[in-house]
């Protein structure tokens, strides 16, 4: 058996009620942020939310997660196509990576394509920052529908 990439996922605590199906219909069919796991194993070790503004839980479930084996975490998508977007996504990803020395990925499953057009409409996502921000969460316009 394959040496296993262990995943954690934290979303935003807006969507504390969400069940994760996108996030793990695209981490089984390696879409979206997890495409770089494409031919290997896959085990999600911890699912949880940021706490809510200005995110608590990111300073102790990375802990949790790492007991269990995590190699990387993943900031959800929704931290980007939230109305709006995470303020403190890039704080959260360099804090989790210099506290805890764990890869840490922006983005989940693919950008639903009802999200796209709105923040490209809204001129959210303009901005070099935008760029790699978006870019493992962006795909083309088929996938970004099938994810509506």
């Amino acid at each position: 058996m394959s040496n296993p990439i262990h995943v954690g996922i934290i979303i935003c605590d807006r969507y504390r009620t969400c069940a994760g199906g996108k996030c793990l219909r695209a981490l089984r069919a390696r879409q979206g942020a997890f495409k770089d796991y494409e031919g290997r194993e896959v085990e999600l070790v911890g699912f949880t939310t940021c706490a809510g503004c200005p995110g608590g839980n990111v300073e102790y479930a990375p802990e949790e997660m790492k007991k269990n084996g995590v190699d990387v975490i993943h900031l959800a998508t929704g931290m980007v196509v939230g109305y709006p977007p995470c303020p403190h996504i890039d704080y959260f990803k360099t804090f989790i990576a210099e506290k805890y020395g764990v890869k840490v990925v922006i983005g989940t499953h693919p950008i639903p394509e009802k999200y796209y057009r709105t923040h490209q409409a809204c001129g959210t996502w303009n901005g070099p920052e935008w760029e790699s921000r978006l870019a493992p969460t962006l795909a083309e316009e088929s996938v970004r529908l099938s994810y509506d």
